[in-house]
């Protein structure tokens, strides 16, 4: 298979067309020329990004919420997460959401790396990072989110990600990145 840029579509500046504008993301329809010369257009979910935070307490366990999800009408075990402000610095707005979702200020908080959640239709940039030092303070749900907190160990979350009960893409990717960062297979 030719992998050239020859055979790529042509790219077309970011600017569509805005067909819906929501609190969190909005929506473009885009024009791009395909491989066979035809116009095509697609509609782009534009997002800020966003951030995720694997906690670390000094035992070596993990702060995870059980948070209800209306969209898939369960809950769900994940990592906290929370979307970027405009301009904000992905650290801060990682410290934000650990203290507000899970109830633990930071003494560290590094950067594990990114990922984009799901380039097919959505821009989203998730930034992933590792919290350790973790001194308590009051959590600050925002109106709407049913968040509970769980510890569980690297080992039990493994399992429950290769068993299914973990569905979370974020959560996942940022696990995957973390373990191959602290197994050293990863720089």
């Amino acid at each position: 298979m030719d992998r050239s840029h020859a055979n790529q579509p042509a790219r077309t500046p970011r600017g569509g067309s805005l067909i819906h504008r929501g609190a969190v993301f909005s929506v473009e329809r885009v024009s791009y020329v395909g491989r066979a010369g035809r116009e095509l257009e697609r509609d782009v979910v534009r997002h800020p990004g966003a951030v995720t935070v694997i906690p670390v307490l000094d035992d070596g366990r993990l702060v995870m919420i059980r948070n209800w999800r209306v969209t898939v009408e369960r809950w769900l075990d994940e990592f906290c997460a929370g979307k970027l402000e405009p301009g904000e610095d992905p650290s801060h707005a990682a410290a934000r959401e650990l203290e507000e979702e899970c109830g633990f200020r930071a003494g560290v908080i590094v950067p594990v790396g990114q990922f984009l959640t799901s380039p097919g239709f959505a821009d989203e940039r998730m930034h992933v990072f590792e919290a350790r030092g973790l001194v308590p303070v009051p959590r600050r749900l925002e109106e709407g989110e049913e968040i509970e907190v769980v510890l569980r160990t690297p080992g039990e979350l493994a399992s429950m990600i290769r068993d299914g009960r973990i569905e979370d893409g974020k959560t996942i990717g940022a696990f995957a990145q973390w373990s191959l960062r602290a197994s050293g297979a990863v720089p």
